[in-house]
């Protein structure tokens, strides 16, 4: 009998945000799930690790059809580092991230710590996928996106993925019926224009609220946020390779 594939699932936005439990469901469908998530929210982290202080992982019974739930005191890649190294008896198959609450489109790749624990499997030889859904209220209907993610999970199982790529899967807020379909695109070129509002606390003190204005400086059609804006399903894939390969020439005649 063939073993059925080991699938760590993990997010940003708290072992009980809907968009988990939403993907935990479509991930039983497939295979063995262990899930090893944040025990509060931890967007925005990007890649960060805990290193100044101590981790504590929890085993919890929020669905009674799982034996393995853990809640972690960490980051999104703390979740997935400790999964690999004191939870999981052999190496998962696949690792899926999400279903955030919010897009992880563009730049904000940088910033997403569902993103980055899709990357840090990734880092380890794990096929890896991060979801997000363009909704970042608490109560986001997820049931919309569904069929899109079981497949493109099954897709990404039966055909692997290249050495060193993960995929940063974003769906638009449309029904089911609505959406035109999945399109495999670049990152576009955006920036946050941010500020800081600065205000004052009624003992005096000073203190600041981070808000911005996401600007999209492409133009191109072959674009995750093209292919949102005309209601498809962006399949970004990503590398953590960060070297600037185009660029070693031109430093290469530097006098150095």
């Amino acid at each position: 009998m063939k073993q059925k594939p080991l699938i760590l699932v993990t997010n940003d936005d708290s072992i009980v945000a809907p968009g988990i439990r939403a993907l935990i469901q479509v991930m039983k469908e497939i295979g063995e799930v262990v899930v090893v998530a944040p025990d509060k929210a931890q967007s925005a982290m990007g890649h960060a690790v805990t290193i100044n202080s101590t981790l504590s992982i929890e085993r919890v019974s929020i669905d009674p059809d799982l034996d393995a739930e853990y809640s972690c005191s960490g980051t999104p890649v703390d979740c997935v580092k400790i999964a690999l190294d004191q939870i999981l008896d052999r190496k998962p198959d696949i690792c899926v991230s999400g279903i955030n609450h919010g897009s992880n489109s563009s730049i904000n790749v940088i910033y997403s710590g569902t993103m980055s624990a899709a990357l840090e499997a990734g880092m380890s030889g794990i096929p890896a996928i991060g979801f997000s859904l363009q909704d970042f209220s608490w109560n986001a209907n997820f049931d919309e996106v569904m069929s899109f993610v079981k497949q493109l999970t099954l897709e990404t199982l039966k055909n692997g993925l290249p050495e060193g790529i993960v995929l940063n899967v974003n769906f638009p807020k449309l029904k089911k019926e609505e959406i035109q379909g999945i399109k495999i695109c670049r990152q576009a070129k955006a920036t946050w224009q941010e500020k800081f509002d600065k205000r004052v606390s009624p003992h005096g003190k000073e203190y600041y609220w981070l808000t911005g204005e996401f600007v999209n400086q492409d133009k191109g059609e072959d674009t995750d946020e093209w292919a949102l804006k005309h209601g498809y399903i962006s399949v970004v894939p990503v590398q953590f390779d960060l070297t600037a390969y185009h660029a070693i020439q031109q430093l290469n005649r530097w006098e150095l």
